[in-house]
């Protein structure tokens, strides 16, 4: 399904050519922009791109037939084909990955330059992703937010009030891989604890954070411990996990008619149980829910999003044979 509005539209990506935009997009970004690490073969052809996106989905919003914005989507399937997450680079994440049913990682978020004023693109990506969770039963996202550089005291404030405040259950914490950190990175440099508590400010934090945190932060997100600094991709990044359980009282009452739905809904129940109940409270079957998630993100542009109900048969088949 595709969500529409006026002249913008999101959904998965349907062709080579599609994916080969998305990659050129992640290019100019994460490479010229932010001066990431590029094989020559990457700058000759103009793209970012890594072995993780064999079997990964990319969720792009297209206006006027350019891809403006992405996610790369990675489900539990994918990763068996391809030997893992990517995430797990990173971060370990044994504790994740023993929660039966499906979870997804997101990574290589990007808005072209030219549309990163426009709150709107990722307010569709938002929405794309609210319809995958739904399509996919999707019990867990998580993925690993970033700041440009390498040196993570500079947002000292940020890292230091979400590890005094959003840290993610024990039983489902992601630790970093000190172990996989460049030989030149000193691993003390992954603490989150950088200040002490009482010379944490919220306003300053929140100050720090990039809109993509914070708008995880709204939603209810919590973070794993440690930060990993990627000398190679030149950033430093968190581990950041949602369950849709948590996923915060103003949101669960725009999606099911109560800021309690939730409450008692917990990972051990199984997510295949828990998103049935989700999906099967006010809200009645899929399409209805994927309609719910988009007004919830879209809720600025609700009269006028359109749904377009097409898929392709071609995307497995397209992926694979790039």
């Amino acid at each position: 399904m595709a969500i529409k509005v006026r002249d913008y539209e999101v959904r998965l990506t349907r062709t080579k050519e599609e994916r080969k935009q998305v990659r050129q997009l992640r290019y100019n970004v994460f490479c010229l922009e932010e001066n990431a690490s590029a094989t020559e073969e990457q700058k000759n052809l103009g793209e970012e791109y890594d072995s993780y996106d064999t079997y990964a989905d990319y969720m792009a919003v297209f206006h006027n037939n350019k891809i403006v914005g992405t996610y790369r989507i990675i489900d539990r399937d994918a990763a068996e084909k391809m030997g893992g997450f990517y995430t797990e680079r990173e971060y370990n994440l044994s504790k994740i990955k023993r929660v039966k049913g499906n979870i997804a990682e997101m990574s290589r978020a990007c808005v072209d330059a030219e549309y990163r004023e426009n709150g709107l693109v990722m307010r569709l990506l938002w929405a794309g992703l609210g319809e995958y969770v739904v399509k996919r039963k999707i019990a867990i996202l998580f993925g690993v937010p970033s700041w440009v550089g390498t040196k993570p005291a500079q947002s000292a404030q940020a890292i230091s009030y979400i590890y005094y405040n959003h840290l993610s259950p024990s039983h489902l914490r992601a630790t970093v891989l000190k172990e996989n950190l460049d030989p030149s990175i000193d691993p003390r440099m992954t603490q989150m604890n950088i200040l002490p508590r009482v010379f944490v400010d919220e306003e300053e934090a929140k100050k720090q954070m990039t809109p993509l945190i914070k708008g995880y932060l709204r939603l209810g997100a919590t973070f794993g411990r440690g930060v990993f600094i990627d000398k190679g991709f030149g950033t430093y990044d968190l581990f950041v996990m949602l369950q849709t359980k948590d996923i915060d009282k103003t949101y669960q009452k725009h999606f099911t008619g109560s800021e309690n739905a939730f409450d008692d809904l917990a990972t051990k129940e199984g997510p295949l149980h828990v998103l049935g109940k989700i999906i099967m409270s006010p809200i009645t079957g899929t399409a209805k829910a994927i309609r719910a998630f988009a007004e919830l993100f879209m809720r600025e542009d609700a009269d006028d999003i359109e749904y377009i109900d097409k898929e392709s048969s071609e995307e497995e088949s397209e992926k694979q044979g790039e």
